[in-house]
């Protein structure tokens, strides 16, 4: 097919008209009209539902456009490795997640991996589970990482870790040196996670099985909040992961605990990338470093807690 017909069909998928498409590339709108009958006739099926105000695309199109959009990124990646990204230099690896990652491990991960390869940057977008699941899917990062309750659909794993709720708390709290159960946080300020989220998908199942009711005094979708509010409550309780504070706890006389409740371990951090999708020399390097860094960590965190 001709890079004309591509380029034409993406403008109307993208603008919804021939003359918003004739608008944006500066070509006649019969010219964009003929080589779209041309692309279509090709194929041999319509790929655009044509309204008076409009044109969208029909099952057949969206079909059509995500095979061209990852045969383009396919090509850019082509195109990079030809010119010589296969030696690590000057690259950006662009990387997803949701909001717990961001708060230590991934600026800490980038940092050490950097100290070593400092050509390389990151561009770090954080976003809610559905966001990220549909970033890594659509190919508009290279490199996921969230927390999961199933295995993943559309997606490559790169790797997976037991990922357990835990509970996090000065070390000198009432609870530090007991197993703790549920109904011990009736008694104490705790802050959670909006819902969504699967700590909180989690932690409000075990509640409701358990009969148990907690009412938080702190509900924030950024972790960081939830952690300062610890820091600064000698009381308080909040819950999370140790990969989310992976390396920092004892800076802060802070511990971690783990429920003796097994809905809360029904989880996994997993490292996700487009499927299909080729490798840079970087991104190749960057996935070793980080696999290693939370298989290492997991290790620790198993003989720690036991899971």
């Amino acid at each position: 097919m001709h890079s004309s017909e591509i380029r034409y069909f993406l403008a109307v998928a993208n603008t919804g008209s021939l003359s918003a498409a004739s608008e944006q590339l500066y070509v006649a709108v019969s010219a964009i009209s003929r080589q779209i009958q041309r692309l279509e006739a090709r194929i041999g099926v319509p790929l655009f539902e044509r309204h008076a105000r409009g044109m969208i695309l029909n099952e057949a199109g969206q079909i059509f456009e995500n095979h061209v959009r990852k045969s383009l990124l396919d090509m850019e990646h082509a195109i990079a490795e030809i010119k010589g990204l296969t030696a690590v230099r000057r690259t950006l690896i662009r990387v997803a997640c949701t909001d717990g990652m961001a708060f230590y491990l991934l600026p800490t991960l980038f940092a050490l991996f950097r100290q070593q390869n400092p050509a390389v940057t990151f561009s770090l977008q954080v976003g809610s589970g559905k966001q990220v699941a549909d970033s890594v899917r659509d190919g508009e990062c290279d490199v996921a990482f969230q927390f999961s309750l199933h295995p993943e659909r559309g997606v490559d794993v790169i790797a997976s870790y037991a990922a357990p709720v835990l509970i996090v708390m000065k070390q000198q709290h009432p609870l530090a040196q007991q197993q703790v159960t549920l109904s011990d946080l009736v008694h104490y300020p705790v802050a959670l996670p909006e819902s969504g989220t699967t700590v909180r998908q989690l932690f409000d199942l075990a509640c409701q099985m358990s009969g148990t009711f907690i009412e938080p005094v702190l509900t924030c979708n950024y972790f960081s909040s939830h952690y300062n509010f610890v820091l600064n409550s000698p009381q308080a309780i909040t819950l999370c992961s140790h990969f989310t504070v992976m390396y920092q706890p004892q800076e802060h006389d802070l511990i971690l605990k783990k429920f003796g409740v097994e809905q809360l371990s029904q989880r996994t951090l997993q490292i996700q990338t487009p499927p299909g999708r080729q490798h840079s020399a970087a991104l190749r390097l960057f996935l070793q470093f980080a696999s290693s860094e939370l298989k290492q960590q997991s290790e620790v965190a198993q003989r720690q807690f036991g899971f």
